[in-house]
């Protein structure tokens, strides 16, 4: 095992929510890299039912990823004003747009049975996106021995993971793919490269450090190993896969011209987050956007409305920088080919064994 995380390679693939399943994660896992889950959006049942399945399909580690984003605030005048700017896109796909927003789901901070599951579940390792929940859950994680990883986006977040005990950074680089980590999205997003964030992390910070953001291949892994990341963490390059969950327009668009051109944007969910340019990003120009996830019910509505008409261009396609590298391969094929590769991987592992 590696000294940063509880399997051989110091390799995650990353828990994106709608895409890794717990097929994809098996499979990696499997294959001696970190297999992830993701249950930000999940329901406890459903959570219990993705942590027991991905149990049946390995008896190694993986990880179970939980959104840590504040509790929304209900503008009705604001969420009123965003359905109404998007009357006219709903009316030009036969539809009409949803009454009013809703709180799709929880942040895993406002949940104390999924806190409690967790605690009786006691999966190998746990990661929060979108900042940290209360110290007292921290704890009583880290004493049901699990390992915790936390995502950063700067400096200042480094430090608060590691003030809070957690065991590992996740140095989400503005290259990645999905939704930005930061903690508060009012206070701006620096939108920090993964190298320079690595560096700053790595320097500034005495916990082990992994490098996330346009990392597609065993030339970006062995780039990031170089500046100091302790492991990786890939998401776009495992999209592809059979394994994951993915829509026939996803899987497309990464095959195709659409993959080389990616923007982060706030419109579709209400949170910055690094999208394949489609619909949403060209035709909504509405700055003030209603909070997370609240804005997610109105995207993920209009995206079906398309579906409905016959129009792709709203499908939701996150992806990093790198999406035009992606290959389609078996998840444990795509770990052997970036094992081989890569000239430090397998060193970091045997290295640290």
């Amino acid at each position: 095992m590696t000294t940063v995380l509880p399997v051989a390679l110091p390799l995650i693939q990353a828990p994106m929510a709608g895409v890794s399943t717990p097929e994809l994660a098996a499979a990696v896992s499997n294959a001696g890299a970190l297999g992830s889950i993701a249950i930000g959006a999940a329901t406890v049942d459903a959570a219990r039912s993705m942590i027991e399945r991905t149990r049946s399909l390995t008896d190694r580690p993986f990880n179970v990823n939980v959104f840590c984003h504040r509790t929304p605030t209900i503008d009705a005048e604001r969420e009123a004003n965003w359905l109404a700017g998007l009357a006219p896109l709903f009316a030009r796909l036969g539809a009409e747009p949803p009454e009013r927003l809703e709180t799709i789901y929880q942040s895993f901070n406002d949940d104390p049975a999924m806190q409690a599951l967790l605690c009786e579940q006691r999966p190998a390792v746990v990661s929060f996106h979108f900042g940290l929940p209360p110290q007292p859950v921290i704890e009583a994680l880290k004493q049901c021995g699990i390992t915790l990883l936390a995502t950063a986006t700067t400096l200042a977040e480094g430090r608060a993971i590691e003030a809070a005990g957690i065991d590992v950074i996740i140095a989400q680089g503005s290259e990645a793919g999905g939704h930005r980590g930061v903690f508060d999205p009012d206070q701006g997003d620096a939108l920090l490269g993964v190298v320079p964030l690595v560096r700053l992390l790595a320097h500034h910070t005495s916990i082990p450090v992994i490098a996330a953001g346009g990392i597609m291949d065993g030339a970006g892994i062995d780039a990031m190993l170089a500046a100091g990341a302790h492991g990786v963490q890939l998401g776009t390059a495992f999209i592809a896969c059979p394994e994951s969950a993915a829509s026939d327009t996803h899987r497309a668009w990464l095959g195709g011209a659409h993959s080389l051109e990616t923007v982060v944007t706030p419109v579709i969910s209400g949170r910055p987050a690094r999208a394949l340019v489609n619909g949403h990003t060209c035709e909504i120009t509405s700055t003030d956007v209603p909070d997370y996830p609240r804005t997610y019910l109105a995207g993920k509505a209009l995206a079906a409305a398309a579906i409905e008409a016959g129009d792709k261009t709203f499908d939701v396609c996150w992806a990093g920088q790198g999406a035009a590298l992606s290959r389609a391969l078996p998840a444990t094929a795509l770990v052997r080919q970036l094992c081989a590769e890569s000239r430090r991987l397998g060193v970091t592992s045997k290295n640290s064994e």
